[in-house]
């Protein structure tokens, strides 16, 4: 039987690695992208173009979910989104940007899978939080940013509470800077040895769904920053 795995922002450089990790372990991958970004995630077995911060769109997906799949072993929230700001400069519109990207392209699939998992018994949620959303004197110049994850990990600690007496689980999991090609070229003086990279984040993703030892953790990948 498959072993399935929903992972959204596959096409993103932490998306890539947890497609290839999880690939590699034979896992059935539903990648999840957003529409008309044209992100080809050749490992991936099946791909659907899912703005996951809509919710109708969300519920169609799920449905869509229920006639071609069957159980679902873990779902990866990847999307996300980054922004500076402090108190003085962030707006409105800046928070909602960053609870959109961060929040509720998780929150929206919590609620239309939680009652799947719980259906069938079995499941893990891997959600992404922030060093800032944990470590308050961080998190003063990205407030809006700080917050949505915030939200995030307070998101996992309520599923984590709502299933603690059965097999699901619920994870996050707190990288510092991630070793990507963006964050090379926004701070090419830095010494990227110290940064986490995305593969070991995958691999700590995989460890936690097959570790089932492990109950509602909290991962903190801060490399050596």
């Amino acid at each position: 039987m498959s072993r399935n795995i929903i992972i959204t922002g596959a096409g993103g450089n932490l998306g890539s690695a947890v497609v290839e990790k999880f690939k590699r372990e034979g896992y059935h991958i539903i990648a999840l992208l957003h529409p008309g970004k044209n992100h080809e995630v050749e490992e991936a077995d099946d791909s659907y173009e899912v703005d996951v911060t809509d919710e109708k769109a969300v519920a169609e997906f799920i449905k869509e979910y229920h006639m071609q799949y069957g159980d679902l072993d873990a779902l990866a929230f990847l999307v996300g989104g980054f922004a500076m700001g402090g108190i003085a400069d962030t707006s409105q519109a800046d928070l909602e940007k960053m609870f959109m990207l961060n929040f509720f392209s998780a929150f929206h699939l919590v609620k239309g899978f939680l009652p799947v998992m719980k259906k069938q018994g079995k499941g893990t949620f891997l959600f992404v939080g922030a060093r800032p959303a944990m470590q308050i004197e961080d998190a003063g110049g990205t407030l809006a940013y700080s917050l949505s994850k915030k939200l995030v990990i307070s998101l996992a600690e309520i599923v984590g509470e709502e299933t603690k007496n059965t097999p699901i689980r619920s994870h996050v999991f707190v990288p510092s800077i991630i070793d990507t090609p963006p964050n090379r070229e926004s701070m090419p003086d830095a010494d990227f040895s110290k940064w986490v990279r995305a593969d070991e984040i995958a691999e700590t993703m995989h460890y936690a769904v097959n570790m089932h030892a492990l109950r509602n953790m909290t991962f903190k990948l801060y490399g050596e920053v």
